[in-house]
């Protein structure tokens, strides 16, 4: 960990120079939902909401040479026309997208985004292939589901349940809890192979060399962190040994003692050198503060003092002092990439928001990363994110389009959550969240601020919900001691 000692006066000026809460909503409000708050948005669209849309937020018309420019622009670079196949629509996209507008209610209280959550999640429910886990894509022209399941990735049914997941963890759906046991016990007895130690890509009787990071840190970020605190038993004591069993894969399969990160992939030797997909800054600070907050989860310190100094160690790795920003990841040749990929700075930040939590000096960093997300990072003409910003002149690659089957809303709205949360701890605020449960259900012991845990300090019923199946009421729920 750092050795820099703060005086009470420098803590003081930290504190007063962090962004007010209010600032994340109006960013979730102003900046997010201009682009995500729109019929050709939200409409579904060959049985799901549509992967893609223009730059400007409309339609992405069906004739390519109408296609805008950073379509056109996508297709003719090798490196991202596998970003845009629009023959289909992706469950995963529309997952993410199922997730934000449950993220957007959880943080205003706004009853269209808590109806456009579970019509997403119904539409998930449609997607789900019988006893044989979730379809991955629906093709347009035929108006059918992919059928081959050898070729469904763990991944990519991971992403499947974050909408269904988050769906339920605000509501508590129990319909819902069903059809999310039903299609996590299949991903691990379809992927998960003892004899070889960790989760497969494909299903485990197919042939692949393939060992990627992503297929056993997706089952912890995508679903399984979110969820576990409000599972009903016997369902969350399992859920938390099997997320102790996959913290363990990622320590043993991935970690590198020596860079101490982690590796994106292990299938052959010549992965494990720097500057290879998935070894990045992002992967591996996620990687670490995901098995963080299993620690804390499990209560179980050993994941807690393994996680904690190395999140500060890529802090201090990845910070550009004279931008106030972070870098991507270290090329083959040691030099660090400061390009601007927005998913990896959202995880730069998160991570060390969660530091802040009891370390105002992180604060150090996140005044300055904040605002750069804010002011460079934003479209603030049509609203959410740019995929890639180039360090040189703050300026988005135009052939990386705004949204694609890889980029929806999933990071930006999941960074202006932990940074509303965040910015409340520092600040000495009431965090203010809003739940759709059960009339019934009274007990509020499992009710926590997403990922994190806090005491509840007040609870408002603020009516029942109509298009809601079990007379669930409206609450917002004010918490502090975010930990």
């Amino acid at each position: 960990m750092s050795n820099s000692i703060l005086k009470p006066e420098k803590v003081n000026e930290l504190i007063n120079d962090a962004l007010e809460p209010q600032v994340w909503k109006d960013h979730l409000t102003n900046d997010l939902m201009k682009f995500w708050d729109k019929p050709c948005a939200y409409t579904l669209e060959d049985k799901l909401f549509p992967t893609y849309r223009t730059n400007k937020g409309e339609k992405l018309s069906d004739d390519k040479e109408k296609w805008p420019e950073e379509f056109l622009a996508a297709a003719a670079d090798m490196d991202t026309s596998g970003l845009i196949e629009t023959d289909y629509n992706f469950v995963r996209a529309h997952s993410r997208q199922t997730y934000a507008y449950g993220i957007a209610f959880h943080m205003t209280g706004n009853q269209k985004y808590l109806k456009l959550c579970r019509d997403g999640a119904l539409a998930l429910e449609e997607a789900i292939d019988g006893n044989y886990g979730m379809h991955v894509t629906y093709k347009k022209a035929e108006k059918e589901w992919d059928a081959d399941r050898q070729l469904r990735t763990s991944q990519d049914l991971a992403y499947g349940l974050t909408g269904l997941g988050m769906y339920y963890f605000l509501t508590h759906d129990t319909s819902v809890l069903h059809r999310i046991i039903q299609i996590k016990d299949y991903i691990f007895n379809n992927y998960m192979d003892d004899p070889k130690g960790y989760l497969t890509w494909y299903p485990k009787y197919v042939n692949d060399p393939q060992i990627q990071i992503v297929a056993q840190l997706d089952q912890l970020y995508a679903y399984m962190l979110m969820l576990t605190p409000s599972l009903p038993e016997p369902y969350q004591s399992i859920w938390k040994k099997d997320m102790k069993k996959i913290a363990d894969i990622l320590i043993t399969q991935f970690y590198s003692e020596h860079y101490q990160f982690f590796w994106g992939t292990e299938d052959t030797s010549d992965k494990m050198s720097l500057g290879t997909d998935h070894t990045d800054f992002g992967h591996s600070v996620k990687t670490f503060w995901v098995i963080l907050k299993i620690g804390e989860l499990l209560g179980d310190p050993f994941y807690i003092d393994f996680a904690r100094p190395k999140i500060d160690k890529i802090i201090h790795e990845a910070y550009i002092p004279s931008t106030g920003s972070w870098a991507r990841r270290y090329n083959a040749d040691d030099t660090l990439d400061t390009d601007k990929e927005w998913w990896i700075l959202a995880e730069l930040d998160q991570a060390c928001e969660i530091l802040s939590i009891h370390d105002p000096y992180y604060y150090s960093f996140l005044n300055k990363t904040q605002r750069y997300w804010l002011d460079v990072m934003v479209d603030h003409d049509y609203g959410e994110i740019w995929h890639m910003v180039s360090s040189k002149d703050n300026k988005p690659y135009i052939q990386y389009p705004k949204i694609h089957n890889w980029k929806t809303s999933l990071h930006s709205f999941e960074h202006a959550l932990f940074s509303y949360m965040t910015a409340s701890r520092i600040k000495n605020r009431d965090i203010e969240l809003y739940y759709a449960f059960p009339e019934w259900e009274t007990n509020l012991n499992n009710t926590s601020p997403y990922m994190f845990f806090g005491s509840i300090t007040s609870v408002a019923d603020e009516g029942s919900l109509s298009f809601m199946p079990d007379g669930n009421n409206k609450l917002k729920i004010k918490f502090n001691g975010l930990h």
